[in-house]
């Protein structure tokens, strides 16, 4: 069984739950650039509540590329201003020095195609998880369907609908959970940095 999802910027922990469940992700590349999605967002998490970090692209919001296609706009300190977001938000977790020069070096790698950049992120992070996925990228154009059995999710996770169609989020300690409680669907950097080598145990073992 194979999962086929949009490419998406540190993907909400969802995302991650459900790659281990199936054990192979297929990302879709051809599929058209669409805004307000987790294709060149992702959310962390600070003292005030959740954030929102965007990755500015060339041509604007309303593009219909595919995404294979779609350029980061480096006109734009967004790896500098991102990268200060998330020292913000982790510097006092658990793990945030374990994982600090790493993620700081990668930060700062150039970026011309967003769909690049999100690939570097998720195998970066699948590697600190230590998880067995298999990754491949879809060669055909969206709407094909691949001779594979297949779970599509292709726009199904989406930062509006989220909150509502995946009620049961992977529970662990966050950061400011003291101070605003517990916020479900962040960013799988959130899990890495509050749980660290234990993240992959408690994606194996929570409900989704």
């Amino acid at each position: 069984m194979t999962l086929i999802i949009e490419s998406q910027y540190f993907p909400p922990i969802t995302l991650f739950k459900k790659s281990i469940e199936l054990t192979n992700i297929n990302f879709d590349l051809y599929e058209p650039w669409r805004k307000m999605s987790f294709r060149n967002r992702c959310v962390v998490v600070g003292s005030n509540g959740p954030i929102n970090l965007s990755i500015p692209v060339l041509e604007g919001r309303e593009q219909k590329k595919p995404m294979v296609e779609v350029m980061v706009d480096n006109r734009k300190p967004w790896q500098s201003q991102h990268w200060k977001t998330i020292t913000s938000c982790y510097n006092r977790s658990p793990w945030f020095d374990f994982f600090e020069p790493e993620l700081s070096r990668l930060y700062r790698q150039p970026v011309e195609r967003l769909s690049d950049w999100n690939k570097t992120c998720f195998e970066w992070v699948t590697g600190k998880l230590g998880l067995t996925i298999h990754v491949d990228y879809l060669k055909c154009v969206s709407g094909d369907q691949p001779a594979i059995e297949v779970v599509d999710w292709r726009n199904k996770l989406t930062p509006k609908t989220i909150q509502t169609d995946f009620p049961n989020a992977v529970k662990y300690h966050q950061v400011f959970e003291e101070r605003i409680g517990f916020i479900p669907h962040l960013s799988i950097l959130d899990l890495l940095f509050c749980e660290g080598r234990n993240a992959g145990r408690l994606l194996m073992s929570g409900t989704q």
